[in-house]
C-alpha cells in the first residue's frame, strides 16, 4: 500500500523554512524514481531532510521485480560483453563530461536526500569522475589477453583471458549514494558486466541520476537495473541472483551478505564500519592538527566510514589542542541551506539522530564529560545534532568501542607513542587511521604499526581515499576486499586460462618405457631450472 509521509515529531523552535534547488521539481523527481523496479505498487515516503516534508514516493521492488531485474540486466549485458573494450570505455569518456557539467543539479538531489552541506555534497559528486578518469587510463592493460608460456617450452601457452562476472549486485549506503553507488558499478560496467544496484531508500535519489545520465552518455539500456526496499526484503533475493556483490555499510549487515554469498559459491567485497583513530605526535603543528580535526571528526555531519572517533594526544599538549579544538567546534556554522555557507548540516534521518543522542546520553551516565555539543537541535530541522566533543570514555561505553557515525568525537591523553599506537589498535575496526607530525619519517613508522587498510599522515581520509589507483579496504571487521587500483576492476572478473599444446608431446609415447619416461622428464625438468626456462 502506498504510505504517506509525515513530519519527523521534534520538541524546541520551529525550524526556519529553505527554499528547496529548482532543479528538485516533482516532475524531475517522478521521473527519476520510475526507473526503479517496481510492480507490487507499494512506496516509501522520500523526504527532504531538512524539513521532513514528502518529496516523492519511492517504488518498492518485490522478489520478482528484483528477480525480472537480472533478466534484463543478463539480456543486456550479454550484448554489453561483447562490445569491443574500446568501444565500451567511450561511454565513459563521454560519461566524464556530462557528470562534471551537471554536478550542481547532482549536488542538489544529494543535500536534499541526506541533510548534508553543500561543500560535502559537490565533492561527493567528484568522485565518479575520478574513478572514470582512472580506468580510462588503465583498463585497456588490466583487460588485455596476457600470453605466458606452458609447461613445455616453445609447444605450449597459457593465456591469462579476463572475463565479466556476469551481473553485480551492489548494495549501497546513505551517506554517499551517489559516490558508491556509481563510483563502485563503473569498474563493473568497464569490465563487460551488468549492474543491479540497492540504494538506500532514503538516497535513492542521486544514484538514479547517474544511471541517467550513464545513458544518456551511451549506456545501453536495461543493462544498469535499479531496486529499492528495506535490505531484509529486498538483499537476499539480490545476493542469490548475483554473480558477485559489492557492500558498503555496517559490519553486522555485511557479515550476513558474506555469509549468503558464501553459501551461493560467488564473491564479494565488503566495506564495513570504522572505529577509526587519530593520533596527534609530540612535533605536530597544531594549527594544522585542528583544522584536520574538524573534517575528521565533523565531516558529513561525522557520517563517514572512515571518519576519526577517538583522538589521541601527548600529555604535553593535551589542554592546547582541548582547547582550540573545543573553540573551533563552537564556531562550526551548522544550519539547513542549499548554499556553499554551512561548515555543517544534519544527521539522516531523526532515527539516526536518536542513535547518536543515545550514544552520547550512554557515555554520561557512565562518567563522560561534554566539552561542547551533545544535544540535538530542532530549531535547525529534525534530525539536526550538535558537533560534541567528549572526554573521559571508556570501553564500558558504547561510543567508546562501537561505531556512533555521528559529529561525535572522544578525546584522549597518552604518555608514550607506543602506548597510542597500542590504544589505536585496541579495536575490533581497522579501516582508516590519521597522524600528524611534522617528522614525516617518524610519523610514517607510527602509520606503519597502525591496524588499519587505510592510514593517512598529516590528513584525515581524502590523501587516501582519492588516489584511485592504490586499493581501499578494510582488515579485521572493517571488511573484506578492496575498492579502486587494480584490484578494485580485477575484482569483477573471471580468469579464463586459455591453454594450447602445439604438438602431442604430453605423456608417454606408445610403446615407449614408463621407466625411461619418467627419467626423461625428471631430466628435463632439472634442465629447464638451471636454463631459467622453469
Amino acid at each position: 500500500m502506498t504510505t504517506t509521509a509525515q513530519p519527523p515529531t521534534t520538541t524546541g523552535a520551529t525550524p526556519p523554512r529553505i527554499t528547496r534547488p529548482a532543479s528538485v521539481t516533482p516532475g524531475f523527481l517522478q521521473g527519476l524514481v520510475s526507473r526503479v523496479a517496481g510492480s507490487g505498487g507499494a512506496t516509501w515516503p522520500l523526504t527532504e531532510v531538512y524539513t521532513g516534508e514528502l518529496l516523492v514516493e519511492l517504488p518498492q521492488s518485490t522478489p520478482h521485480d528484483i528477480e525480472q531485474a537480472f533478466v534484463r540486466a543478463r539480456r543486456a549485458q550479454a550484448q554489453w560483453a561483447q562490445w569491443p573494450l574500446s568501444k565500451r570505455l567511450a561511454v565513459f569518456k563521454r560519461a566524464h563530461t556530462l557528470f562534471i557539467d551537471n554536478a550542481q543539479t547532482t549536488t542538489d538531489l544529494i543535500q536534499v536526500e541526506s541533510g548534508k552541506n553543500r561543500r560535502m555534497a559537490i565533492e561527493e559528486t567528484c568522485d565518479p569522475p575520478m574513478v572514470m578518469s582512472h580506468y580510462l587510463k588503465r583498463a585497456a592493460k588490466l583487460l588485455a589477453p596476457v600470453k605466458r608460456g606452458g609447461p613445455v617450452p616453445f609447444l605450449t601457452t597459457s593465456t591469462e583471458i579476463r572475463q565479466p562476472k556476469g551481473v553485480v549486485g551492489i548494495i549501497g549506503p546513505w551517506n554517499f549514494p551517489f559516490a558508491t553507488g556509481i563510483s563502485d558499478s563503473i569498474a563493473a560496467l568497464m569490465a563487460g558486466n551488468g549492474i543491479v544496484l540497492k540504494p538506500d531508500n532514503k538516497t535513492a535519489l542521486s544514484p538514479l541520476y547517474g544511471v541517467q545520465l550513464l545513458e544518456e552518455a551511451g549506456l545501453p539500456k536495461g543493462l544498469f537495473q535499479v531496486v529499492c526496499g528495506e535490505g531484509p526484503d529486498v538483499g537476499p533475493t539480490l545476493i542469490d541472483n548475483a554473480n558477485y556483490v559489492m557492500f558498503t555499510g555496517s559490519t553486522a549487515t555485511g557479515r550476513v551478505i558474506g555469509e549468503r554469498a558464501g553459501r551461493n559459491l560467488i564473491g564479494c567485497c565488503l566495506e564495513l564500519g570504522g572505529k577509526n583513530p587519530m593520533i596527534v605526535l609530540e612535533d605536530a603543528n597544531m594549527d594544522e592538527v585542528v583544522q584536520g580535526a574538524l573534517f575528521g571528526a565533523f565531516g558529513n555531519t561525522g557520517q563517514i566510514c572512515m571518519h576519526i572517533e577517538r583522538m589521541y594526544l601527548p600529555e604535553s599538549r593535551y589542554e592546547e589542542f582541548k582547547a582550540a579544538f573545543v573553540a573551533a567546534a563552537e564556531s562550526l556554522d551548522v544550519r539547513a541551506a542549499y548554499d556553499f555557507g554551512p561548515d555543517m548540516g544534519s544527521l539522516v534521518s531523526v532515527e539516526h539522530m536518536h542513535n547518536v543522542q543515545a550514544h552520547v546520553d550512554d557515555a554520561v551516565a557512565k562518567g563522560a564529560t561534554v566539552l561542547t555539543g551533545g544535544k540535538a537541535r530542532p530549531d535547525l530541522g529534525p534530525a539536526f545534532f550538535e558537533p560534541t566533543i567528549l572526554e573521559g570514555v571508556t570501553s564500558e561505553m558504547r561510543c567508546g568501542v562501537t561505531e556512533t557515525f555521528g559529529p561525535v568525537v572522544a578525546l584522549h591523553s597518552y604518555r608514550t607513542v607506543d602506548e597510542a599506537v597500542a590504544l589505536a589498535n585496541d579495536t575490533d575496526y581497522g579501516l582508516n587511521a590519521s597522524v600528524w607530525g611534522t617528522d614525516l619519517d617518524a610519523a610514517c613508522a607510527v602509520a606503519a604499526r597502525i591496524e588499519a587498510g587505510n592510514v593517512n599522515v598529516n590528513d584525515i581520509l581524502a590523501t587516501a581515499f582519492a588516489s584511485k589507483g592504490t586499493p581501499s579496504g578494510g582488515v579485521k571487521t572493517s571488511g573484506v576486499g578492496a575498492r579502486h587500483g587494480d584490484q578494485g576492476l580485477l575484482k569483477y572478473t573471471d580468469v579464463q586460462n586459455l591453454a594450447v599444446l602445439k604438438k602431442q608431446v604430453m605423456g608417454a609415447r606408445p610403446g615407449q618405457d614408463y621407466d625411461d619416461y619418467v627419467k626423461g622428464m625428471l631430466s628435463g625438468l632439472k634442465m629447464m631450472r638451471k636454463v631459467r626456462i622453469r
